[in-house]
């Protein structure tokens, strides 16, 4: 018999593999009746003469094999049979889903979904865009490769099919991404930001005198053109063009699907769902801060054009903090211009500030919908916020109770315990040696009842 050990992945010894050798032909019956006298000598002299011819061929390999013995002990996973998953064989060029090169990627994705749920919304509803923040830019811009780059390693990425196995056949693989997430994908990718820059030209070209000296000779030849009513329809279009590229960059807000796939697995464990139901509760806060302040923005353009309507909410705060709002026309295109009122960070604080108490039904009313828009979307946003608020919460409240369930069921056998001693008048140094012994027990299983457990 040779008997050989079968390693794990762990290099560890899970399994012997014994292979035996037939000796049937060397192993005669001695208790036979038949052979007896002489015959029984024969019979035992032809067995010892076939034992000897046997040792005899396996002579040779008898010390080798005692010699391997401890060998085999040592021998590597080339030479030994191992207990582990086969490495699946995927065509060049193909990354496996599971690997830890494209489980790091997707945590990096993930992390800059979420700067881009946080930040587009922003840069759209404040135009935080311009030639002036370089650094934000680039960051965007950097943001863009990377989500491109993902898109390339999305072609070359398996995927677990319809019958749970793993596809890896390219062809495959490009068919079900162009079916699923390209479109969205290069959607939210796109260089939208290359607009805005321009959006800002003509700001940038007022405040600048050198950058006018080298544009002197275009605007000489077309200052007609420019000062023309014909030209500032056309600008007003170009802004309005620049905007909608600048709200396209919204739909990269649609990977936060992916997010929620990616995030499934954690969401059995209570503190982390509890983490990301908080996450979403600022977010959405968030983004209605964003269309509150685009929505009174847009008020206060009308009540600059029409004094005789209502006043809008960032129309009092301006006035409110010494900053009201005004028309001007001081740039080198002589285009009408928005000056004055709160900063924009003042802006979004005070968006964020009433988003936020109109999502906890508090609204304490020192900011408020006063036209026609604000008091639509307001309406909205309460019954958006009535249904978040009790969802959220809601699962809140239930994370917490069983993330504290234990501690409870603890407390409730130790009173019951108690209870039951003081009701059958039990000596108080039985009863204190009953509670040792109940505090020990829990203390050993934590409360779980192993006869309710089903393995099966």
């Amino acid at each position: 018999m040779h008997v050989a050990p079968v390693r794990n992945d762990k290099e560890q010894v899970v399994l012997f593999l014994c292979q035996f050798r037939d000796i049937t032909s060397v192993k005669q019956p001695l208790d036979d009746d038949s052979n007896k006298g002489i015959g029984r000598i024969l019979q035992i002299a032809r067995i010892a003469k076939n034992k000897q011819q046997f040792n005899q061929i396996d002579t040779k390999d008898t010390k080798d094999k005692l010699s391997n013995i401890n060998q085999l002990l040592n021998l590597g996973g080339d030479l030994l049979p191992q207990y582990r998953q086969e490495t699946p064989k995927t065509p060049p060029h193909i990354i496996l889903h599971y690997s830890s090169f494209k489980t790091i990627w997707d945590w990096v994705i993930l992390a800059l979904t979420f700067y881009t749920a946080v930040m587009v919304p922003y840069n759209v509803a404040f135009r935080n865009k311009s030639i002036d923040s370089i650094g934000l830019l680039v960051v965007d811009s950097v943001v863009d490769v990377v989500f491109f780059i993902d898109i390339v390693l999305n072609f070359h990425t398996t995927f677990v099919g319809p019958g749970g196995e793993v596809v890896s056949d390219p062809k495959i693989i490009r068919e079900n991404y162009f079916k699923s997430w390209f479109i969205i994908d290069l959607l939210s990718c796109l260089p939208y930001d290359v607009f805005n820059i321009f959006e800002h030209v003509d700001e940038k070209a007022s405040s600048s005198i050198g950058h006018l000296h080298k544009f002197n000779y275009i605007l000489t030849g077309f200052s007609l053109f420019m000062n023309s009513a014909y030209f500032d329809f056309n600008l007003h279009i170009y802004e309005r063009i620049s905007s909608l590229f600048s709200a396209l960059k919204v739909v990269r807000l649609l990977r936060l699907g992916r997010v929620a796939r990616k995030l499934d697995n954690y969401l059995e464990y209570g503190a982390a769902t509890l983490l990301l139901l908080l996450c979403a509760y600022l977010l959405v806060a968030h983004w209605l801060a964003c269309i509150w302040f685009t929505i009174g923005e847009y008020e206060v353009k009308e009540y600059l054009t029409t004094p005789k309507g209502a006043k809008g909410w960032l129309v009092q705060l301006g006035e409110e903090i010494g900053s009201p709002y005004n028309y001007s026309r001081s740039n080198i295109l002589n285009t009408p211009r928005l000056n004055g009122g709160p900063t924009k960070a003042t802006a979004y604080i005070s968006a964020l500030y009433f988003t936020m108490t109109c999502m906890a039904t508090v609204g304490f009313g020192n900011i408020a919908g006063t036209t026609d828009s604000e008091k639509i979307f307001c309406i909205c946003m309460m019954v958006i916020s009535a249904l978040l608020y009790a969802t959220i919460f809601g699962h809140m409240t239930t994370i917490i109770q069983q993330m504290t369930s234990a501690s409870m069921r603890y407390h409730d056998m130790i009173n019951n315990v108690r209870e039951f001693m003081k009701l059958h008048e039990v000596p108080k140094t039985l009863a204190e040696r009953v509670l040792d012994y109940v505090v020990s027990t829990w203390a050993m299983n934590k409360g779980l009842d192993t006869a309710k457990v089903d393995f099966k």
